[in-house]
């Protein structure tokens, strides 16, 4: 465990102004995506696209690191140079995400637990070699009727501590990412609720298996309604309950906290860091993590035409340029207009 390099590229990862590209989803999710604008997810497709992505001028001013799926991180630019190589080379870290999916957790109905740990220590070590120098684990938290079980969150907890344990032992800073579900009909009390039990679990797990907080970032969902909840909270709402929540359980030792978009649409995903950044008395530099909420508008310029490749990388940028302003309270909605 080389505390130095974890310190160092943990520090990176939560850069003023900068935060992370998910660029990690399964193949099954990038056909979902991909479909929607009617290109098909070939492995070309799937390496041009997220090329497309990574060569975007100037982008590294806003975005500190990508997270890659097993893929990409094997692929190449078009000039033959490997993405983390290429990536490195505009000083943007390279991550992996290792879990293998979540699956459904025995005699817990409707409840899922992430799986992976079966040779993960020797993939750590490969992917270290590839250049990865971060991962990533997502556990999902479903919140329903009688639901999250204590079973769950602890099984989820104890398989978030066993994958941080085994990167940082690796010298790679692992990304902890409980995400509690916006799916359902649950108010935003009910989330709050549910968000903070699930990190206090979850930190519990972590401290039981020695994981160290100082070499530890999280990934967090935001507080919010349920997406068919009659009630939606504001802006300021969602801020103020998710910060609240993170003051609870996250220690301060942690040196930053990175959000999921998680099903928002690209500008409420904005607009909520923005408020939280903007927040007094924070512990820890937030930022983002997302997928979705910032490659939505390039991936519908782009729709796999070389000739769009130009103007969906403006596309990338300039949500990446939003959220990066986000992360330091300095977003305001008129800039969105103005890019228009």
């Amino acid at each position: 465990m080389d505390k130095a390099l974890l310190s160092k590229t943990a520090a990176a990862m939560v850069a003023k102004g900068r935060g992370l590209l998910a660029a990690d989803e399964s193949s099954g999710t990038c056909e979902k995506r991909f479909k929607s604008v009617g290109v098909e997810s070939t492995e070309e497709n799937r390496r041009a696209y997220r090329g497309l992505l990574f060569a975007t001028p100037g982008v590294e001013q806003y975005v500190s690191g990508v997270i890659l799926f097993d893929e990409t991180i094997r692929q190449k630019t078009s000039d033959g140079v490997a993405f983390p190589q290429f990536l490195a080379g505009k000083g943007i870290i390279p991550g992996i995400k290792v879990d293998k999916g979540a699956k459904e957790l025995a005699l817990c109905p409707g409840e899922k637990v992430t799986e992976g740990l079966d040779g993960l220590r020797e993939r750590l070590a490969e992917y270290f070699k590839l250049g990865a120098r971060f991962a990533k684990w997502r556990a999902v938290i479903t919140i329903g009727d009688g639901i999250p079980s204590h079973a769950c969150l602890y099984a989820n907890a104890h398989a978030l501590a066993r994958y941080a344990a085994l990167c940082q032992e690796a010298s790679i800073v692992p990304i902890i990412e409980p995400e509690v579900l916006l799916d359902g009909d649950h108010t935003i009390e009910r989330c709050e609720e549910v968000t903070e039990a699930t990190l206090r679990a979850t930190n519990a797990a972590l401290a039981a298996h020695n994981v160290s907080f100082e070499h530890t970032i999280l990934k967090a969902s935001m507080v919010l309604s349920g997406k068919d909840c009659a009630r939606q909270a504001g802006v300021d709402e969602v801020a103020e309950r998710t910060v609240r929540v993170l003051k609870r359980t996250v220690p301060a030792a942690q040196p930053g906290v990175v959000f999921l978009s998680g099903g928002q649409s690209d500008l409420d995903a904005t607009a909520h860091l923005n408020a939280m950044a903007a927040m007094k008395g924070l512990a820890w530099p937030l930022t983002f993590s997302y997928s979705r909420a910032l490659q939505n508008p390039a991936l519908k310029v782009w729709r796999g035409s070389l000739q769009n490749v130009a103007a969906a990388q403006r596309a990338f940028h300039h949500r990446a340029h939003m959220n990066g302003l986000a992360s330091q309270g300095k977003w305001k909605h008129e800039l969105e207009s103005k890019a228009a």
